[in-house]
C-alpha cells in the first residue's frame, strides 16, 4: 500500500487537498505538540469546518475517537478513527503575534531567520493565500493534541502533558477536503520558552466505511452526516 510521509517542523505551516477515502495520521514526535487545523471544501471554498456544529451535534466539548468533524453544510469532512491522546480541543482558536510577543518577546524572519517565532494566525493566512482565501475566510480551528480546562470562574487554561511523545490521531476523510495546518504554539501556552514541536504525517488509503463503523453509529447525528455526504456524491462514480 502506498504511503506518503512527511515531517512538519515546529512553527511551520502546510496544506494539501486530501481525497475522500484517504486517512491522515499525525504523530506528536516530542510531546506537547499543537496542530492548528482547519478544513475547506476545495470545490466550494465557502464551505468550511464548523466548530459549534461539530461539538453540539455530538454532545461533546472534547474531540477523540468516534467523533466526526463537520462542515457548515452538515456534511462530514473527516472522522477520527484512531486516537491515543483522548482529548483534542476546538474552542481556543489560533495564537496571534501579540500572544507570542507578550510571552516570549518579538522576533521576525528578516532578523532572526529560522529562529523567529511564528504565530498560528499568520501561519494560517500564509497557507490560505495560496488558494485565494483571506482573513475574512478564517474559521475556528482544531487544536490537535491540546486540551483545555476551566476553573470555577470559567477561565480556560491549557493542560500540560496531555500528549506524550509518540501520541497519534488518525483522520479518515469522508469528502474531498482542503486541509490547512500549522505547528505553532497553542494560544494558552505558558511554556517558559517558545515551544518548538515537530509533527509527523502519514497519508494512505483508508479501509471502506463499514455499516457498523464506530464513527458512523456513535451518534444519530453522525448517521445523518454520512447520509448528507452520500447525497453530495450521488452519481459521482457513474
Amino acid at each position: 500500500m502506498k504511503k506518503y510521509k512527511t515531517l512538519i517542523p515546529a512553527a511551520s505551516h502546510w496544506s494539501l487537498r486530501v481525497r475522500r477515502g484517504m486517512q491522515m495520521t499525525l504523530t506528536d514526535m516530542e510531546g506537547d505538540a499543537n496542530v492548528g487545523m482547519v478544513f475547506y471544501n476545495p470545490e466550494n471554498l465557502l464551505e468550511r469546518y464548523n466548530a459549534p456544529d461539530t461539538l453540539k451535534g455530538q454532545h461533546t466539548f472534547k474531540l477523540t475517537k468516534g467523533h466526526c468533524l463537520y462542515s457548515d453544510m452538515g456534511r462530514i469532512f473527516a472522522s477520527i478513527i484512531e486516537d491515543t491522546v483522548g482529548w483534542h480541543e476546538t474552542v481556543s482558536g489560533n495564537s496571534h503575534a501579540s500572544h507570542i510577543e507578550s510571552k516570549w518577546g518579538k522576533r521576525d524572519y528578516q532578523n532572526d531567520r529560522n529562529d523567529w517565532m511564528q504565530n498560528g494566525h499568520d501561519a494560517m493566512l500564509v497557507e490560505m493565500a495560496k488558494y485565494g482565501l483571506t482573513k475574512a475566510d478564517i474559521a475556528a480551528n482544531l487544536n490537535l493534541f491540546s486540551r483545555v480546562c476551566t476553573d470555577s470562574e470559567g477561565v480556560m487554561s491549557l493542560v500540560e502533558g496531555n500528549s506524550p511523545a509518540g501520541s497519534s490521531v488518525t483522520l479518515r476523510f469522508e469528502m474531498d477536503t482542503l486541509v490547512m495546518l500549522h505547528t505553532c504554539p497553542h494560544p494558552l501556552s505558558k511554556a517558559t520558552h517558545y515551544p518548538r514541536k515537530p509533527v509527523a504525517i502519514v497519508l494512505e488509503k483508508a479501509a471502506p466505511v463499514a455499516k457498523d463503523d464506530f464513527c458512523k453509529i456513535s451518534r444519530p447525528e453522525n448517521q445523518r452526516g454520512f447520509a448528507n455526504n452520500e447525497l453530495y456524491y450521488f452519481g459521482a462514480e457513474a
